[in-house]
């Protein structure tokens, strides 16, 4: 049975062949490690593996870990639904942000940053696949991106957010190959902002999971969030 040092460094190297394939530079992709459901101690084991980014998907069960661990150089992702009333919490403890998923929410998030004297990276998360399981800004069909940037464009103007790309989940599939369409959607989606919004920042796509992280790359994915093929099976 591998161990999580063995996983990451399979990872790593697995995302460098992708990267080399694709003609991308490695160093162009960020591995987000998610270790939801995961105990302290085998997030240290991660860390001692070299890992530097962790994403959570719920506030209350990631408070405890931000903060009894003390590891130098770590940045907490915030990459699940974020509630109303989760909203200070997000600001207080997060590094980076990639659910934004409504202005309320962005507004919020904004209005708790203020004092803090910081800006805080944020993610657009986009429904590009139609799931009504989904959340996220509803992407899915190319004809209605004038009104999607509409929507977003109030949250480019907050002062304590800094708007820095998109993110998306593709439909569960045993295939990695079925995630393609969706992954190069959402890339189109970014291409067609930064003519609706040159001057701001759109340099991320977070997309691709354990199952399709590879496939993500080769569609231009700049941040991966890897759970299960680096941490094992999830513990309830």
């Amino acid at each position: 049975m591998q161990t999580i040092h063995e996983r990451y460094a399979q990872v790593n190297e697995n995302i460098r062949s992708a990267a080399t394939l694709a003609g991308r530079n490695t160093q162009d992709i960020q591995l987000v490690v998610v270790t939801k459901t995961h105990p302290i101690a085998r997030i240290v084991e991660a860390y001692q593996a070299g890992a530097r980014n962790f994403g959570e998907n719920y506030v209350e069960t990631a408070i405890p870990k931000i903060s009894e661990l003390d590891l130098p150089g770590v940045k907490w992702h915030m990459i699940g639904h974020i509630q109303s009333r989760k909203t200070s919490e997000v600001a207080k403890w997060f590094q980076f942000v990639h659910s934004i998923d409504r202005y309320k929410i962005a507004r919020r998030i904004n209005s708790a940053l203020e004092g803090q004297g910081r800006q805080l990276p944020i993610l657009l998360e986009c429904n590009v696949s139609g799931e009504e399981t989904k959340y996220g800004w509803s992407a899915w069909l190319e004809s209605g991106w004038e009104s999607l940037a509409d929507e977003i464009q109030p949250i480019l103007t907050l002062p304590n957010l800094r708007v820095q790309g998109l993110m998306t989940m593709a439909p569960y599939s045993d295939f990695p190959e079925d995630a393609r369409p969706y992954f190069r959607k959402l890339n189109r989606l970014r291409m067609f902002l930064i003519d609706k919004f040159p001057n701001n920042d759109w340099q991320h796509l977070s997309m691709g999971m354990s199952g399709d992280y590879m496939v993500a790359i080769e569609e231009g994915a700049t941040i991966l969030r890897v759970g299960t093929a680096i941490m094992g099976d999830r513990e309830s």
